[in-house]
């Protein structure tokens, strides 16, 4: 009695054939994925710098005008309306998660496949993603009665007299604009990134 079982040859060239083929793809999913861990830690760097000019910019925006002496002046600054000390402040807590959020990064680029980092990385983006735009939004409306003003409730734009502290205002919302756009995108990587196929 013989306990020799005979396979075709066909067969054992097709397992030789997908064998590697599959290894193939699990190790090209993980080249995909780790591709995009490096991208969205270059990514979050970029958004770093985006929200840390945002909130410097307008920290050390101000304008003083003389008039008729130097014991009576115009003085404008950041800190003399509310909605703009509200932008420093939300826009210094997204910096500070920005910054707490790269070695979570740099784990989903030593680990593609980790599902963890990715999804704590996704909820906490949205959030700052949320206080991020409330605070543009917020400021950009500040702005915009700032250079124009409002002819139904008779406010006078301020620009003409303060440029330099409107153009710096105006600035740090641009910038403020820019890292939310990169949030984003970081959100939409992470999305990508826990996407099983």
């Amino acid at each position: 009695m013989s306990t020799r079982v005979d396979i075709p040859a066909e067969k054992s060239a097709v397992a030789k054939v997908t064998a590697p083929l599959i290894g193939a793809s699990a190790h090209g999913k993980g080249g995909y994925k780790k591709g995009l861990a490096i991208f969205d830690f270059v990514l979050r760097l970029g958004a770093i710098t985006a929200a840390l000019a945002a909130t410097a910019t307008m920290g050390t925006s101000g304008q003083t005008l003389p008039f008729f002496t130097q014991f009576f002046q115009f003085e404008a600054g950041y800190d003399d309306l509310p909605t703009f000390q509200f932008f420093v402040i939300a826009m210094a807590i997204v910096s500070g998660y920005l910054v707490l959020s790269l070695p979570f990064s740099i784990v989903a680029i030593i680990r593609p496949q980790a599902i963890g980092p990715r999804l704590l990385l996704i909820i906490l983006d949205t959030v700052a993603l949320t206080l991020n735009t409330a605070a543009a939004a917020a400021a950009t409306a500040i702005v915009y009665l700032a250079h124009n003003g409002n002819a139904s409730a008779n406010w006078l734009g301020i620009c003409q007299q303060f440029g330099d502290f409107c153009q710096s205002v105006s600035g740090a919302v641009v910038a403020s604009f820019i890292a939310a756009v990169m949030l984003m995108f970081l959100i939409v990587i992470s999305a990508l990134a826990l996407r099983k196929h």
